[in-house]
């Protein structure tokens, strides 16, 4: 206890004793505060406002970007549709088919003759399994009348033709019956698709004939066009022994058609001008008819090309009209961007708006092109009676597409929006 040494009896004076009192604590500081997050929902309502207020506008710009999609899809899917066609007529046809025809001589510049054995020597390559040959019959002309003026034979030709010409090409009878070792001694003659057409010969029976070489020979047969022996389509075709007998044919072949073990068709190929011609290989041409139809099948892509090009300006001018549809919304949506602006928006959550609502009017018309240009390709596909092929890449790269092109037509629309402060918008009537 302290003693009070003044005599005053005052207060103690000395220094103060035991610990000093605590400071008062200090106020906490304010948190700052954060813009509200936009979720992916938030982010879908607020891009499909605009669309959902002006549906017009948005569904013409949408068929824009549609029509481009569809073209694309449609000319991918026809395309591959075509070549699926192709593939089952190859599979059901075979590729394994070869041709020998007499060639151009290197030395005189004129034809060449195949030896009258060239049918049996081809036949004893191994992996030759089907062999028959045909004989063009040297001016010969085919009349549906005698009395037809002989110069208007229609371009057609008389054909001697073997016994297993028919299962050798793969032949197929649209009437009547193929040559057999009766009829192949007599008058008797099975036309070509072309030429029953031309001749105007539409069925089989008793008294229909043509007039060939002078001769009258009885039709007993129709073919259905020979995919790959189309030189068989525009021809008359006579037993070997009736071309012989009653038009004078040589008996020298003219095309020897060779069917060939699929592993050995290229070695068979590289042996067979040798083979049908031993004197003069040079003087013989071997071709395989499967790669006329690839041949096709390649200026079909290139056609191909040039109408995806087409497709690739249809979309752009689509993409076009998307950027004008974003623009002009922007202009018009001044007020409700400073509205939002003033309650919080931020310059990043005015961007995603827009943006997000050109991906949609994009992504709209993507998807229906894809299904529009689906529609078009099993349509066209069913009248050719085609397979319908539309690859899952063209899909799937048509929706890709239309995104890319909609991020880049709502950019600037977008950008523009995010740079509008809230007094410049709000000051716009």
């Amino acid at each position: 206890m302290a003693v009070d040494t003044t005599g005053t009896g005052g207060p103690p004076t000395g220094p103060p004793t035991g610990p000093p009192p605590p400071a008062p604590a200090a106020a906490p500081s304010p948190k700052p505060l954060r813009p509200a997050r936009m979720h992916t929902g938030d982010v879908l309502r607020v891009g499909a406002t605009g669309l959902r207020t002006r549906p017009l506008r948005a569904w013409l710009s949408a068929l824009g970007i549609a029509i481009g999609i569809a073209a694309m899809i449609a000319v991918v899917g026809i395309s591959s549709s075509s070549r699926a066609e192709l593939d089952r007529q190859l599979a059901a046809l075979g590729t394994n088919l070869l041709t020998v025809e007499p060639g151009t001589s290197m030395l005189s510049g004129e034809e060449g003759v195949l030896p009258l054995e060239a049918t049996a020597m081809v036949a004893r390559i191994e992996p030759v399994y089907a062999v028959a040959a045909t004989g063009n019959v040297a001016n010969t002309n085919v009349y549906r009348s005698d009395h037809i003026p002989e110069g208007r034979s229609g371009g057609m030709t008389v054909r001697a033709a073997e016994l297993d010409l028919f299962g050798t090409v793969g032949a197929e009878l649209a009437h009547g019956a193929w040559l057999n070792a009766a009829t192949a001694r007599y008058p008797a003659a099975v036309l070509g698709a072309a030429a029953a057409e031309q001749l105007g010969i539409t069925g089989v029976g008793d008294g229909v004939e043509v007039y060939v070489g002078g001769q009258w020979f009885t039709v007993v047969g129709i073919l259905e066009p020979v995919a790959l022996a189309s030189e068989l389509d525009l021809s008359v075709l006579v037993g070997w022994e009736a071309a012989a007998t009653y038009l004078g044919f040589d008996g020298h072949p003219t095309t020897v058609y060779a069917r060939a073990e699929e592993q050995y068709v290229e070695d068979v190929a590289g042996v067979l001008a040798t083979t049908a011609n031993p004197e003069a290989p040079d003087e013989v041409s071997v071709s395989r008819p499967s790669d006329a139809l690839a041949a096709k099948n390649a200026v079909d892509t290139a056609f191909t090309g040039m109408l995806l090009g087409l497709g690739g300006v249809a979309l752009l001018v689509g993409g076009v009209g998307v950027a004008n549809t974003m623009v002009i919304s922007v202009l018009e949506r001044r007020s409700e961007i400073g509205l939002r602006r003033s309650l919080g928006a931020t310059k990043g959550q005015i961007r995603v708006q827009f943006l997000a609502e050109s991906l949609l009017l994009s992504a709209l018309g993507g998807v229906g092109g894809v299904l529009l240009g689906t529609a078009v390709t099993a349509v066209f596909a069913a009248v050719r009676e085609w397979p319908t092929v539309v690859p899952y890449w063209a899909s799937a790269g048509g929706v890709a597409a239309t995104l890319v092109i909609g991020a880049i037509a709502g950019l600037y629309p977008a950008v523009r929006a995010s740079r509008l402060s809230p007094t410049e918008a709000l000051s716009v009537q």
